[in-house]
């Protein structure tokens, strides 16, 4: 384990040098200072993800989700990692497996070069952000256990400043959505999918047993944005706090109009995919939603993250059906967003690992090193 006392001095000297410090450098720079020279091992295997329910949204319905598990091993100690490929990310089993074999980690000897690593891995071919991310999660992870501590602690954030994370309620029919929000009753935010001809009934059906507050995913399912803005308004009046990607991405002018009309936020998420997505999605929404299976992983978050504050948009940390592995990577940002939607491990049924808590609706961090997750199986 690495003396903190000494990572700190050694982040501070650097700090007195640089305007701007890029975490990743940092701890390039402590590596080289302090090296262990060893053997990155990249380790991965197909799993697939039961879920709870059928899970619609307006364009599909699923069961299941595949995933691949990634382990990362150096001088003995290892990080995991996880790549999840719901339909819309273009992404499978075959995909990702094909990806990480062309991953050829022998020519790094230390894990601290970070930035190095992940833009090698990033750079193998275009394309497959989960794969990449799988890569990304399992080296914070390792990293995180080298320095022996959890990265929103290396990031600097206050664990205490988490938000609460909104459960999400899929399309469905009446009697089904009232037991989902029963099964739903720990947590303070409702997230509910929208975007087809039963959206009213979806909203209405939910008042009926909560006042709880709503946000609602219409994934690009509104397409006039008159209609877009009429709903803007009645959601208003229903509770709604947030509207999710309303129209489609390629709509870009009907986007904006509706944010600028909307007397609610608008969030960008299928517009808004990796860093360059951030500046494009200024001014056409209220803010962005970041995923760490659209992005290529936790270092690339970091980045949209902070140009996002820094353009003062609103900021959300978003999932797909994932295990508590990628959950808890996204998790360890969440001290700096706005609203998070955390609950893809809650809604999966063989779970492997235990990491982030959601405790009275509040995302709740653990100490534990790395990503914050311990494996069960």
């Amino acid at each position: 384990m690495i003396n903190r006392r000494s990572f700190i001095k050694s982040t501070a000297a650097v700090a007195g040098t640089t305007a701007i410090i890029n975490p990743y450098t940092v701890l390039a720079d402590y590596g080289r200072a302090h090296p262990v020279k060893g053997k990155l091992i990249l380790r991965y295997r197909p799993y697939t993800l039961q879920l709870r329910h059928v899970f619609t949204i307006s364009s599909n319905s699923r069961s299941t989700t595949p995933v691949v598990l990634t382990e990362l091993e150096y001088n003995g100690m290892t990080g995991y990692g996880e790549a999840s490929m719901p339909p819309y990310l273009g992404e499978s089993h075959e995909t990702v497996l094909k990806f990480l074999s062309k991953v050829d980690l022998s020519v790094f000897d230390d894990p601290f070069e970070m930035e190095n690593i992940l833009t090698y891995v990033d750079g193998i071919m275009p394309g497959n952000r989960a794969a990449k991310a799988s890569v990304d999660i399992a080296l914070h992870d390792l990293v995180g256990k080298i320095i022996g501590q959890p990265w929103y602690k290396i990031w600097g954030y206050d664990p205490l400043k988490t938000p609460n994370t909104s459960y999400t309620i899929g399309i469905d029919k009446p009697d089904v959505v009232r037991q989902k929000v029963k099964e739903a009753e720990p947590y303070k935010i409702l997230k509910v999918k929208i975007g087809r001809d039963s959206d009213k009934m979806m909203i209405e059906t939910i008042r009926q047993v909560t006042d709880k507050p709503i946000c609602v995913d219409v994934n690009q399912g509104w397409t006039d944005r008159q209609y877009a803005v009429d709903m803007a308004h009645w959601l208003h009046e229903k509770g709604v706090v947030f509207i999710e990607q309303g129209m489609p991405k390629e709509q870009v002018d009907d986007n904006a109009w509706l944010t600028e009309h909307s007397p609610i936020p608008t969030m960008g998420d299928e517009a808004v995919q990796r860093l360059d997505d951030v500046m494009k999605a200024h001014k056409v929404y209220s803010g962005i939603n970041i995923k760490l299976m659209k992005c290529t992983g936790m270092r690339e978050a970091h980045k949209m993250l902070t140009l996002a504050r820094a353009l003062g948009m609103k900021v959300m940390m978003g999932c797909m059906t994932e295990t508590s592995c990628a959950i808890s990577a996204a998790a360890q940002l969440t001290p700096m967003v706005d609203w998070a939607d955390l609950d893809g491990a809650l809604l999966i049924s063989n779970d492997i690992y235990k990491g982030m808590q959601v405790i009275n609706g509040k995302v709740t961090l653990t100490q534990w090193p790395g990503i914050g997750i311990k494996k069960l199986a």
